[in-house]
């Protein structure tokens, strides 16, 4: 049986379980920890407040986000700085050109990963990542906080799910997060 969440709690058990972001966060309210980023630095806070005791501060970057100049005009030949973000005015600009534009994971990266190049460039990669997605083959990759969303899509590519319902996928999830150990999914569970 899955254990409750507490200060109490060994960190081995802790660490052998799967917990959903609003328990991480209510464990932190009741300990005077920051509940505030993503799941995996609130857990990670956790993890050092049940080994240590220690109370962590998150780590906190606005001071980036503050000192972002005004963007002016954009255009195709606009240049990917280190402060760049995926702003409004940035998606408005995109859908101009491409209507049908989103800020997918991968151009996200896209754009955190290539300073220096320019909007034509992103615009080039946005069309490639597109063109990947039309082959039968492709796999979104999935960030590894999102465990749930990695088990459905593990699940659904086991020939042995074929025609299995979005329900037994999670019913499946359900039964394997209760468990302790790994959260991926097994083909021969």
């Amino acid at each position: 049986m899955r254990p409750v969440l507490t200060k109490d709690i060994k960190i081995d058990t802790y660490k052998e379980y799967y917990w959903l972001k609003t328990e991480l966060q209510t464990f932190c309210r009741e300990n005077g920890i920051s509940a505030s980023g993503s799941k995996m630095e609130i857990a990670e806070r956790i993890e050092i407040y049940l080994q240590t005791g220690e109370i962590r501060k998150p780590v906190r970057n606005s001071n980036i986000r503050k000192n972002v100049e005004a963007k002016g005009d954009l255009s195709l030949d606009t240049v990917i700085t280190e402060n760049h973000r995926c702003s409004q005015d940035v998606r408005a600009f995109f859908k101009s050109v491409i209507p049908n534009f989103h800020f997918s994971t991968y151009i996200q990266n896209y754009f955190k990963s290539n300073i220096g190049k320019t909007y034509r460039d992103a615009l080039a990669a946005w069309h490639e990542e597109e063109k990947r997605k039309k082959d039968p083959s492709y796999k979104k990759a999935i960030a590894p906080q999102f465990e749930y969303n990695q088990f459905i899509q593990d699940y659904f590519s086991d020939s042995r799910n074929k025609g299995r319902s979005r329900n037994e996928a999670i019913e499946a999830w359900n039964e394997i997060k209760r468990r302790p150990g790994s959260n991926k999914y097994e083909p021969n569970s």
